[in-house]
């Protein structure tokens, strides 16, 4: 009796540290990965979280914002919770999940077996992440543009650049894997429309980035220094605040833009018409990038001006701020042009990217609005409205995307039932946290920074409102689209859980009856992808194999 007990004790010894040890090693299979599916999975990931903590935020800010008769947070932390939402709706949600995305689908798309420089692009994942942490760290303890601790204020902008850094390698992971890696076959003419657009959004971040390390660098030099030449703290937010706001935003939203037109043709089985000129209105969204290469917030527009003058502002007006628009409507009538006389199969990643790239659009119509100075919306809260109709039309286009790749990272469908409502909420959500400032950007409500000094409110904003509660009024409905938007975020990351745990519905290789290289491979895909490198002879190769394909 002893001996058998002694054996059953030892028996579950071994075998709880056998579970130890699968767990252990299954950790750090995930740190240190090559595997492009999980280091985009990991973007994505703390991206959704991102977008939590903004939806937080935005909550915390339209709740002081909504109280006209007390200070609801000590006036000086208000510096640092716009400076968190700013941080948090930027580098905390639209760079990781835009780029996760590339990493985790392109490789696929291409027929690739692997991402080109996965150690890089892992990297860049730290090197991102560790930034964002010392980021919460700085603004926590006073820290930030305009913060009272001078060691904090330069600690933040050391995050800056860690994130800059860790964003661009990855960026470049994902660019040279566009023109490096592509199956036998895919021409740059041949390559989807989504992985177009990870090539335009990377090269347009690595031309921007490089720019804003290199403005960091020079204020935390002058900061670490006399603060001579740039003002301090308070000197800070002008030389940057061109990365945060439009057009430079829009680059990060390309990705999303690139998942609705591919979602397209999927749903109404045909194939796209003219490509090339939906790879040129993709590509048009981009030349937001020009505005971070000239460090230049806005090109700004004054119809009460003379002739000449008004044609000099309208040139550069027109490039910066009305090209990414125009990119954006050649996307929508090409798609629109694809699903003319077909009969569409309606389905969860395709209504999430098509509501996404809706809200996407009136955010950069907001962008475009802004700049007009007869309109009077500089230092309102209308910029704010359009930052986060783009930050949260792409989290939309993600879910759907997140939902439509699924089967390639966990064999299963994310539950079409349980997520369908989501997208409707998130819509929902999305124009109460936005619209709302659309209009009180025309009431005059201020926004983050005061319009004549720049410098960031030193009392409750709830202060600096009309007394007649019309935009307390505005204030409060956008708290209410916060808080949904964090609910829908929730709540599919609970779906996601249950699915990447085994539940739902086992996916076969196909579910979707799509065009690109992607579903051929099984469900989930292995780690380097496909068994043999395929050879393709058309821009839509699965579709070319089923009975009855359109030509």
């Amino acid at each position: 009796m002893t001996t058998i007990e002694s054996s059953s004790g030892t028996a579950t010894v071994d075998a709880g540290d056998d579970a130890i040890v699968a767990a252990v090693e299954s950790v750090a299979g995930w740190l240190t990965t090559t595997d492009h599916k999980r280091i985009g999975r990991m973007f994505v990931g703390t991206g959704l979280v991102g977008a939590l903590a903004a939806a937080v935020v935005g909550i915390v800010l339209g709740i002081e914002r909504a109280d006209s008769s007390a200070f609801v947070i000590e006036a000086g932390a208000l510096q640092q919770l716009f400076e968190a939402q700013r941080l948090a709706l930027s580098f905390g949600t639209l760079l990781p999940l835009a780029i996760g995305l590339c990493l985790a689908a392109v490789p696929l798309q291409l027929g690739a077996r692997s991402l080109a420089f996965p150690r890089l692009a892992l990297t860049g994942f730290y090197t991102w992440l560790g930034g964002m942490v010392l980021s919460i760290v700085a603004l926590a303890n006073n820290g930030g543009a305009g913060g009272g601790d001078e060691q904090m204020v330069e600690l933040s902008l050391a995050a800056l650049g860690l994130m800059s850094i860790g964003i661009a390698a990855a960026a470049g992971s994902v660019a040279t894997s566009v023109f490096t890696t592509r199956a036998p076959g895919m021409t740059m003419r041949r390559v989807p429309l989504f992985s177009w657009s990870a090539l335009v959004a990377s090269l347009g971040f690595l031309l921007v980035l490089p720019v804003l390390l290199g403005a960091i660098i020079f204020l935390f030099v002058d900061h670490r220094n006399a603060q001579l030449v740039f003002g301090g703290p308070l000197g800070i937010s002008p030389w940057i605040d061109w990365f945060f706001t439009q057009p430079t935003s829009y680059l990060a939203a390309i990705p999303a833009i690139g998942f609705a037109a591919e979602m397209i043709p999927v749903t109404f089985n045909r194939r796209q018409v003219m490509r090339g000129v939906t790879f040129a209105g993709i590509a048009f969204v981009a030349v937001g990038a020009l505005a971070g290469s000239t460090q230049q917030q806005i090109h700004d527009l004054n119809f009460d001006t003379s002739s000449d003058v008004f044609v000099r502002d309208l040139v550069p007006f027109l490039i910066f701020n009305g090209l990414p628009v125009l990119g954006v409507v050649i996307v929508m009538g090409l798609g629109a042009l694809t699903a003319m006389k077909a009969r569409p199969s309606l389905n969860a990643p395709f209504v999430f990217g098509f509501l996404g790239l809706g809200m996407i659009f009136v955010g950069m119509l907001g962008g475009l609005a802004y700049p007009i100075r007869d309109l009077e919306l500089v230092g309102t809260v209308f910029e704010e409205g359009s930052v986060t109709y783009v930050t949260y039309g792409t989290v939309l286009a993600t879910l759907g995307a997140i939902t439509y790749w699924a089967p390639k990272w966990w064999g299963r469908l994310v539950p079409t039932k349980a997520v369908m409502p989501l997208a409707g909420l998130g819509l929902l959500a999305t124009v109460l946290a936005t619209l709302p400032y659309y209009i009180a950007g025309f009431l005059d409500q201020p926004g983050a920074f005061e319009s004549s000094g720049g410098t960031l409110f030193d009392v409750s904003p709830a202060a600096n409102y009309a007394d007649s509660g019309v935009n307390t009024v505005w204030s409060v409905l956008v708290l209410v689209g916060h808080g949904l938007l964090a609910l829908t975020v929730v709540a599919f990351i609970g779906l996601l859980l249950k699915t990447a745990t085994g539940s739902g519905e086992a996916a076969g290789d196909d579910p979707w009856n799509a065009h690109t290289l992607e579903w051929a491979a099984t469900s989930p895909a292995p780690a380097d992808n496909y068994a043999d490198v395929p050879v393709i002879r058309s821009a839509e190769p699965l579709l070319d194999l089923k009975p009855g394909s359109d030509s």
